[in-house]
């Protein structure tokens, strides 16, 4: 998983509440368990029109947004289906953080484990940074993590917080597989005397 320590970025605002997860990736999409390829259908039915051209009125679509790799948004983000397939699509479309009032539980621990970033502010200070983000090609927002700020093209500074674990996952690009693999030795040294213990129990060819 790529690390996160900072990111200076364009911000997208998002003004909608109840994101939900088929929103952010329509059902039909789900049938991919491959992490790469959904971007281009991401908030989908949004994006596009019915003939299939772009809706030119949808924050993403817009020139100054075209590579935000932030999103400004509304209350209860990622809320509806549990499904993994929406933090997938919005790295795979490039986005790295997410600033919210609140996210739905589920999606906002599946976000930890793919490398993006949910911050979590009180309503006043995520209206400030809409605000920022309104101001289009100039909506530049800088993250850093290890600080846990998040400074705005004013200059002025917000603290966020965040559970130290995740934070630490984050900092060292740690998945669940990176997070057991650390364990490997420990897992190698138990196997062998396991099997020493319990002979009759190993299956192990030859």
């Amino acid at each position: 998983m790529e690390k996160f320590t900072t990111l200076t970025a364009v911000a997208a605002p998002l003004a909608m509440i109840n994101v939900d997860t088929d929103m952010i990736i329509p059902k039909q999409h789900l049938k991919t368990i491959k992490r790469s390829g959904l971007g281009k259908h991401l908030f989908e039915e949004m994006r596009f029109l019915d003939d299939g051209g772009e809706n030119p009125d949808f924050v993403l679509n817009k020139p100054a947004y075209r590579n935000a790799q932030i999103l400004v948004a509304g209350e209860n983000f990622g809320c509806g289906s549990s499904r993994e397939h929406a933090p997938w699509a919005l790295q795979d479309f490039g986005i790295r953080c997410i600033v919210a009032p609140s996210f739905a539980d589920i999606f906002y621990s599946n976000c930890f484990k793919n490398g993006i970033l949910p911050i979590v502010l009180p309503a006043e200070d995520v209206d400030k940074l809409m605000d920022h983000a309104g101001r289009g090609a100039n909506a530049v927002l800088s993250v850093d993590l290890e600080r846990q700020t998040i400074t705005g093209p004013d200059g002025g500074e917000i603290r966020f917080e965040i559970d130290p674990f995740q934070k630490h996952c984050l900092l060292e690009g740690l998945d669940d597989i990176d997070l057991t693999l650390e364990k490997e030795q420990a897992i190698t040294d138990f196997e062998v005397k396991h099997r020493a213990a319990t002979p009759w129990l190993d299956t192990t060819p030859g």
